[in-house]
């Protein structure tokens, strides 16, 4: 089958992509990413197409920040959205069999495949179905609300997501000649469904829909022919295990002020540190800080002693993977989600929001995950229960079941 999967948003929104691509790939499909143009390099390097899409998400996340009034940044969300909208369009026009869809543009690969006759299958990293079991990711306020509570939040929160591509979806399905949406824009009436995380970090809620599925973490590929640079090998061979430090793509433009605080931080703690630049641009120096950009987690993070990081889902994941405790510090969105989930697996101290960070209470947070043996014993047997998982072989089975039909 010629399979096409959509993703957008960051690099931690396409690369988990770039596994499961590969294994349809082994099984004889042919597999093409939709994703931003400054990921075309990390998708091709995987030996996987890539199909792009207009926008950059870091530009968004720019202009949102400087936007005057909520109204402006609804404006600017929106004309990206419409430009997202017709490059899906785009990249299912060029031709396919199956679309894979990532939840944020769930609804607009939906209305695609609705167009062009193609089925489409949801590939979620998140939770994105309501329950009483937990509050969604993205929740505000989500401490103690009480089963009743957990799932009324986690439907308002869905019809929120669908309100604001209301308007987005509607001029799509009217280029595209397709009749007016009935009821609500939710990506959540999309099946099947299949999560990429392990049961083992969230177990999948009995009250979820059939056809909704936890299936078990779909990992990166490492680009062919990828080598460390010298440099780290070097600086890691030169005394103990590192604590990884890095934002992803959260606090573009902060590099400078947060190099600084990473490098307190580090000095107050007594330990070496490899720093991420990520979209913060993220700098560091000292004798026992080495700077470095992206490169593969699966490969860094077990020869670390800890991780500290924003919690998004896919290091979070990697983190996880590599059996090593971390310092979550959540900016926005599901990364509070993902950083109490790890503080209750026992993996992590407490999470550190990011608004609270200092050199101080990072120092502090640092020497607390190191200082208790408990973290690490824990973060080691989830990541041994984790290995024994493989994510894609219910994706691939539905495949297989479909291609067959």
């Amino acid at each position: 089958m010629r399979i096409l999967i959509v993703t957008a948003g960051s690099r931690g929104d396409v690369a988990p992509f770039t596994g499961l691509g590969q294994r349809l790939l082994d099984a004889g499909h042919q597999v093409a990413v939709a994703a931003h143009l400054p990921f075309a390099g990390l998708v091709a390097d995987c030996g996987l197409d890539h199909r792009p899409l207009p926008g950059d998400p870091q530009e968004l996340i720019r202009a949102r920040a400087l936007a005057t009034s909520p109204e402006e940044a609804r404006a600017v969300t929106s004309a990206f959205l419409d430009r997202l909208a017709d490059g899906v369009v785009a990249a299912v026009a060029e031709g396919t069999d199956l679309v894979l869809t990532a939840f944020g543009p769930a609804s607009l690969s939906q209305a695609a495949g609705e167009a062009f006759a193609v089925p489409v299958i949801g590939t979620y990293l998140a939770p994105a179905f309501a329950t009483r079991e937990f509050p969604l990711p993205g929740v505000p306020g989500a401490d103690g609300l009480g089963p009743d509570g957990n799932l009324a939040a986690g439907r308002a929160l869905l019809a929120q997501a669908g309100t604001l591509q209301e308007g987005v979806l509607a001029r799509l399905r009217t280029r595209l000649r397709l009749p007016a949406a009935v009821g609500p824009v939710q990506a959540g009436k999309l099946r099947p469904v299949f999560h990429g995380f392990s049961p083992q970090v969230v177990p999948r809620p009995a009250d979820w829909p059939s056809e909704v599925e936890v299936t078990g973490y779909w990992w990166p590929a490492r680009p062919r022919g990828w080598r460390p640079p010298a440099e780290l090998v070097d600086f890691l061979q030169a005394g103990p295990p590192p604590v990884f430090i890095g934002f992803g793509s959260m606090a573009p433009g902060q590099g400078e002020r947060l190099g600084e605080l990473v490098a307190a931080a580090v000095a107050r703690a007594g330990v070496r540190a490899v720093v991420q630049a990520g979209w913060a641009g993220l700098s560091s120096v000292g004798g026992d800080v080495l700077a470095i950009d992206d490169l593969p987690h699966d490969w860094l993070f077990p020869r670390t002693a800890a991780v500290v990081h924003h919690a998004g889902a896919g290091t979070t994941a990697a983190g996880l993977r590599a059996g090593v405790p971390a310092v979550p510090v959540p900016v926005m969105a599901d990364q509070p989600f993902w950083a109490a989930r790890l503080h209750q697996l026992g993996v992590a101290p407490r999470p550190l929001p990011f608004h609270e960070l200092t050199a101080e209470s990072l120092a502090e947070a640092i020497t607390a995950c190191m200082a208790d043996p408990a973290h690490r014993q824990r973060a080691a047997e989830l990541a041994r229960r984790i290995a024994a998982e493989d994510g894609t072989s219910a994706v691939l089975a539905r495949i297989g079941v479909a291609s067959d039909g």
